[in-house]
């Protein structure tokens, strides 16, 4: 995130925001110099030269966020043209104005371009831009002042820059410190839908075996088929209780949650999660491919979470767009595929999502990758060539048990074997 960003308070477009830089300097450039002349060097008077070059000092920061090393070495350059010409003092000249508008936007441009720019690129800006402009403004300086002039015009840029560079690192610090209280309070609210999974199924089996004891002596096969359903309940309990202890891996202060919440939705709710998309304006279309295999409740609860957080970003960010949810189950593999993609703004509207982000820009993309994470499976997010983005989800799907059932009979009295 860009520290302008912050300055706007995430309420002005950055584009905005730019703009009302390039504005602020140029009025500063024209009008400072006019209303306030410098009682050093005698200046030459404004000609034809000197409105374009001021403007060209000036107007670059309203796109110095797309293209920022360009935009500085452009105002860096109608700047040194400024003074070239007289129409600025020098840098280290007598006089309140001797460092006015111009080198501050210079200055300022160095600020934003370590900010916004990468380690390698902004290591280019201090060790190459610096030093090329302090020479060069030394050069330009009268013949007694140059190096009081490179000394000024160093210490000045390469200020800016360290602070540009420190202003970036605690932003990364703060969005590092933000997304991982997301993931946390994400793995929090997985936790306690794997809870509800774990304690129904714990209860189921209270039950089970509660009939299968009072069947015992009644219908001997009856009791046996229970048993054998509270055999198959009890390792789907383990492992969610598994995922469980996954996700809480590093919760080990997780506070409770005394609000019970209602039963967790599965894959044949994602239906009804369609129509009411669709009753918000979105046009879906949903296909449904392969022979649908017994998933574990967290992992159906993962894919319901992922599509229905999909929904809700295409609804945020395209608007009533069209969007494509195609679930397809693959035995062949041991997996099962969600994709969600939809066709971006519609025409005369407006996209706020990034084009294709490498991690999760926001919660929601934390939150999907968590998810699916916690139940062994992977996500892929990105925008579409033609337009539009994409949520690709894969989960895995157990290889089911050949012998579900087999083992002793009620009334076998043989131990089973290690292991089953």
């Amino acid at each position: 995130m860009d520290l302008m960003d912050s300055f706007a308070g995430r309420r002005v477009p950055p584009a905005v925001v730019d703009a009302g830089l390039a504005l602020l300097f140029t009025a500063a450039c024209v009008v400072l110099p006019l209303a306030i002349p410098p009682d050093g060097p005698e200046l030459r008077a404004p000609d034809g030269w000197w409105l374009p070059l001021v403007l060209v000092s000036a107007v670059p920061f309203a796109v110095h966020r797309r293209f920022p090393v360009p935009a500085l070495l452009v105002m860096s350059a109608a700047a040194a043209a400024l003074q070239g010409r007289h129409y600025v003092p020098p840098l280290s000249g007598d006089g309140g104005m001797s460092i006015g508008p111009t080198y501050t936007a210079v200055a300022t441009g160095v600020f934003l371009t370590a900010v916004r720019c990468a380690p390698r690129t902004a290591t280019w800006v201090v060790t190459g831009f610096v030093p090329a402009a302090a020479v060069a403004e030394a050069v330009l300086a009268p013949a007694g002042h140059r190096i009081t002039t490179l000394l000024t015009d160093a210490v000045l840029l390469v200020a800016a820059w360290a602070l540009g560079r420190l202003a970036r690192a605690r932003t990364a610090i703060r969005d590092e410190a933000l997304e991982r209280a997301a993931v946390m309070a994400e793995r929090a609210r997985i936790a306690r839908e794997l809870h509800d999974i774990v304690a129904h199924n714990v209860s189921l089996m209270v039950v089970q075996t509660i009939a299968a004891d009072r069947v015992q002596d009644r219908d001997g096969h009856k009791a046996h088929e229970l048993h054998g359903t509270i055999e198959e309940t009890g390792r789907a309990t383990v492992t969610e209780l598994r995922r469980l202890l996954d996700v809480l891996r590093t919760d080990e202060d997780a506070e409770t949650d005394p609000n019970k919440e209602p039963p967790q939705p599965t894959i044949g709710a994602l239906p009804t999660l369609v129509d009411s998309v669709r009753a918000a304006g979105l046009r879906v279309e949903f296909s449904t491919t392969g022979t649908p295999a017994d998933l574990p409740a967290g992992s159906q609860l993962a894919v319901y979470r992922v599509v229905q957080e999909a929904f809700t970003n295409t609804l945020k960010h395209a608007g009533r767009t069209r969007a494509a949810l195609s679930v397809a189950w693959e035995p062949d593999r041991h997996r099962l595929t969600v994709r969600l993609c939809d066709d971006g703004p519609p025409p005369g509207g407006t996209s706020t999502r990034p084009p294709a982000p490498a991690r999760g820009t926001g919660h929601g993309l934390v939150g999907m990758r968590e998810r699916v994470g916690a139940v062994g499976g992977s996500l892929h997010t990105g925008g579409r060539p033609g337009g539009g983005y994409c949520v690709h989800a894969v989960v895995p799907v157990p290889t089911p048990d050949p012998h579900p059932h087999e083992g002793h009979s009620p009334h076998d009295t043989h131990p089973r074997p290690a292991g089953r």
